[in-house]
């Protein structure tokens, strides 16, 4: 692994973060049911320790940096995310509460489509979700697209309508169709900031 890493022991001989590769493969080589990562600091590492393996397992190291961040994202608030395997691919989307990382919705998988049509989707689905609880919270995209689309109440996706996607393509209609008659929130769909927060909450962990 990459040198200046620090990783993480959860389940091992020994537990707690080492510095480097060789100090944490002695405590998990051979060890049944290990559980460990790197992280690529102290900080992230430190909080990652004090919660639990599966809260990191399967997702990228960057996942929870935001906790430690000099500035944070709001919180309360909404994150969401897709996930394409191809494209167009199997698509999937979910929406997240921030902090916690809580799953409140999930949609798919829908055959034929892509990211950027899972992320304008999930963003929708986030606002028809406060509306119909009647709440008032942040959303978070990491999707520039799906933000600019759901400011233009369009979805400007140059993907093909095929035998497969139908479904999607209504639930596209449906989205824009809800754009057109409600108003945004004041401080519109905000921007997750990749490189200070890392991977967003609502990742779905496959990249």
């Amino acid at each position: 692994m990459t040198k200046g890493k620090f990783y993480v022991v959860w389940k091992g001989r020994k537990t707690g973060i080492f510095t480097s590769w060789a100090e944490c493969e002695g405590q998990v080589k051979g060890f049944v049911g290990a559980e460990f990562k790197a992280f690529d600091s102290r900080a992230e590492a430190e909080t990652a320790f004090k919660a639990k393996y599966a809260d990191y397992k399967g997702k990228p190291a960057s996942h929870g940096k935001w906790k430690t961040a000099s500035v944070k994202p709001e919180l309360p608030s909404i994150c969401v995310d897709a996930a394409c395997s191809g494209s167009p691919g199997k698509l999937e989307y979910r929406g997240v509460f921030t902090e916690t990382g809580e799953q409140i919705f999930h949609a798919g998988p829908y055959a034929d489509g892509t990211n950027n049509v899972g992320e304008f989707l999930a963003v929708v689905h986030a606002l028809t979700w406060l509306a119909k609880h009647k709440k008032e919270l942040p959303i978070y995209s990491d999707s520039e697209n799906a933000i600019a689309w759901v400011n233009t109440g369009e979805c400007k996706t140059k993907l093909k309508h095929t035998g497969k996607n139908g479904l999607l393509f209504a639930l596209i209609r449906s989205a824009e169709n809800w754009l057109a008659e409600n108003e945004l929130p004041e401080d519109g769909i905000l921007k997750w900031d990749t490189e200070m927060w890392g991977e967003c909450p609502a990742d779905f962990g496959r990249k």
